[in-house]
């Protein structure tokens, strides 16, 4: 048990308990018995707030949202505290000591639309369906796919955190494949190929039920990887979802250094969806949110590369390969312009840019 009281914080316009245990901003957390509360996840809470504001002003109906794997119940008590229409939130987690964590927060908050299970999460998911399902675990989000793409509504979405990106960024390419049935690459460009692999993995769980995806909002750090589908009902929609869930060669990619091997399958198709992107961003000002700069520079730079090609370069390996030093980013994009090719910087990196141009038209204006 805990020998500490649990914490009063305050995340949005929301005051909960949580137990303390990481001090720093930084990191994904450690797997352990005790639902701790981990600060350097506000900015991913946050944009779960904005998307699921944005599915209710779409939505003429109650929408129900679930946050299947709750832990201390941050996100799910926050949606329910934040969010405006008409609504209910439920929240889930197996683990004694969240659950009780979570009734208190429950009780403390006086909240009406939000109910409270400790179940096993696909289960809970067999039995019930929602317009909204949240999947936040520690590593891997697979085990809980098949039944969330079951469950969730037509034109509902489904987000998830993956934080096994050592698997998905090429480090152990076995696991990789037996889990994601997918082969990474570890290049420059291995966070933007492990976020394309968890979606390819999602279409593909979609498409058994005659079910495509969408992608709404789509991003990558250092530590996760975070995804937020539209799932749409039909054949067709199934085939052309399928459609971008391709194997590429992997020096298709750049800079992946003579590598012979086939990267994926993955999806190959947009990561974000521009329009939804846009009337996020609107929903930002509306809100009470700690991380509004964060959040304004992350929604800018996913709506600048919105309608990239897939992949990037970054001038560190460029200039390691042309063996030369990088001009800056401004000159780069100017001068691609120039020739009429298209040049975004892009969000996983901040020395990474994206384009249509090839290698050696790049090469050129390298120097």
């Amino acid at each position: 048990m805990h020998d500490e009281p649990p914490a009063l914080i305050k995340e949005g316009t929301t005051e909960l308990f949580v137990y303390k245990k990481k001090t720093s901003v930084k990191g994904p957390s450690s797997r352990d018995q005790m639902p701790f509360y981990n600060p350097s996840m506000e900015l991913n809470r946050d944009v779960s707030i904005l998307v699921n504001q944005w599915l209710l002003n779409k939505s003429t109906k109650q929408v129900h949202i679930l946050d299947g794997l709750a832990a201390s119940g941050v996100r799910g008590i926050r949606l329910a505290h934040e969010l405006e229409g008409d609504f209910e939130v439920t929240l889930n987690d197996w683990n004694d000591q969240s659950f009780s964590l979570i009734q208190q927060n429950i009780l403390k908050s006086s909240l009406q639309n939000i109910s409270v299970f400790q179940r096993d999460l696909n289960s809970l998911l067999s039995e019930y369906r929602y317009n909204s399902i949240d999947i936040d675990p520690f590593g891997s989000p697979v085990y809980f796919l098949d039944a969330a793409v079951r469950s969730v509504y037509n034109k509902g979405v489904i987000a998830c955190t993956a934080t096994d990106t050592a698997t998905l960024c090429g480090v152990f390419p076995p696991v990789c494949y037996r889990r994601y049935g997918a082969w990474p690459l570890h290049a420059p460009a291995m966070h933007e190929i492990g976020l394309r692999i968890l979606l390819g993995f999602i279409c593909r769980e979609a498409a058994k039920y005659d079910r495509g995806i969408e992608p709404l909002l789509c991003y990558t750090t250092d530590h996760y990887i975070r995804i937020y589908v539209q799932v749409n009902n039909g054949k067709n929609a199934a085939n052309s979802s399928m459609a971008q869930f391709l194997s590429i060669p992997a020096k298709d990619i750049p800079l992946s250094r003579g590598n012979t091997t086939m990267v994926g399958p993955l999806w190959l198709g947009k990561l974000q969806k521009k329009p939804a992107l846009q009337e996020i961003r609107t929903i930002v000002s509306s809100k009470a949110l700690n991380t509004k700069n964060m959040l304004w520079k992350l929604l800018f730079l996913l709506e600048e590369e919105a309608d990239a090609p897939p992949f990037f370069y970054t001038t560190n390996d460029l200039s390691s390969l042309l063996k030369q030093s990088p001009p800056t980013m401004d000159h780069i994009f100017e001068r691609l312009r120039n020739k009429g090719f298209i040049a975004t910087n892009t969000h996983c990196t901040p020395t990474g840019f994206k384009t249509n141009a090839p290698l050696d038209v790049i090469t050129e204006v390298f120097k």
